[in-house]
């Protein structure tokens, strides 16, 4: 009978144990990666939810940024990391949909390698040029491209990148010619601008917002369907139809046990939920957003649609 009570708190002890871990976690520092440089809105916005998530859970989580290849780096690295719900990922449109639907042969699979836990920010890229252009409006800078095509130049974060697409997505819409000049992030395309090196880009506002407030850019419009930031027109305004959002979200490496991802959610949507966090995202030109990870997963493969689209009707060739 001594015998038998042991087995069975044995036994007990270890149907225990799941629940147990799962109460355990996180017992270390958990890392986040940012797929890009420091300096952009991608950094900006990792810092926030690392910030925020790691007062609640009682862990730093430490922000690692490894930019490159419109965030293939980053997100490869990702990818390949232990399933144990210590290192998490920075996601967005570039590494998760818009090279998925370029047909590249990527070193992951934006669906199957990793499991998403949810989304956590939207934002409109800003349309700005460098203060010598005279166009004063969007309906200025088509007709100055339609009269010059191309020599009006538009720099990026990169090939492949939201801000890319954005000019894309005009030259086909507008039938204009715009000419993309790629940069290794948000940073370095916004001194381009800056310099004269090139005529705009479609900036993300943490990058450009102050340099517009300097003088030293001038805001168009915003890329979103509606107007986003006072005083400045959405590019739908003027071409019906036009949308392009930047996106963030987190993921984990595929393997991470169910216990960690509905943690992790749960977490993410009392961080969004309270004002504080939500005012940060909202100074840095973000909409605070959650959902669950069924929701994201289906939005990134609508994403991935969207852009093959586009990409397919410009002929871009991925490098």
């Amino acid at each position: 009978m001594k015998t038998a009570g042991i087995l069975i708190s044995i036994a007990l002890a270890c149907a225990a144990a799941p629940g147990a871990w799962a109460q355990a976690y996180p017992a270390k520092t958990i890392r986040l990666i940012s797929p890009y440089p420091p300096g952009g809105g991608t950094d900006a916005t990792a810092r926030i939810i690392a910030q925020a998530l790691g007062d609640q859970m009682g862990q730093q989580i430490v922000v690692d940024s490894r930019g490159g290849a419109s965030g293939r780096i980053g997100t490869e690295i990702a990818s390949k990391a232990a399933p144990d719900g210590y290192t998490l990922v920075l996601g967005n449109v570039a590494p998760l949909a818009i090279l998925p639907g370029s047909g590249i042969k990527l070193p992951y699979d934006a669906i199957n390698s990793f499991n998403p836990i949810s989304l956590i920010a939207l934002s409109d890229y800003v349309l700005t040029v460098h203060p010598s252009l005279p166009a004063r409006s969007v309906k200025d800078l088509l007709a100055m491209a339609k009269a010059k095509p191309g020599e009006l130049t538009y720099a990026s974060s990169g090939n492949l990148g939201g801000p890319h697409l954005g000019g894309e997505l005009i030259n086909l819409m507008a039938k204009v010619k715009l000419i993309h000049v790629p940069y290794k992030g948000n940073g370095p395309a916004a001194i381009a601008v800056l310099t004269g090196e090139s005529t705009m880009m479609f900036g993300s506002g943490p990058s450009v917002v102050p340099h517009v407030t300097a003088g030293k850019m001038r805001a168009l419009a915003t890329t979103g369907k509606k107007r986003s930031i006072s005083g400045l027109p959405s590019m739908n305004e003027l071409l019906p139809g036009y949308e392009v959002t930047q996106w963030y979200g987190i993921l984990v490496p595929a393997g991470v046990p169910k216990d960690i991802i509905d943690r992790l959610n749960r977490e993410i949507a009392r961080a969004i939920a309270n004002p504080k966090v939500a005012e940060l995202f909202v100074k840095l030109g973000t909409q605070p957003v959650s959902n669950t990870p069924e929701e994201f997963s289906a939005f990134i493969k609508s994403e991935t649609d969207k852009w093959g689209k586009v990409i397919r009707a410009a002929g871009i060739k991925a490098d």
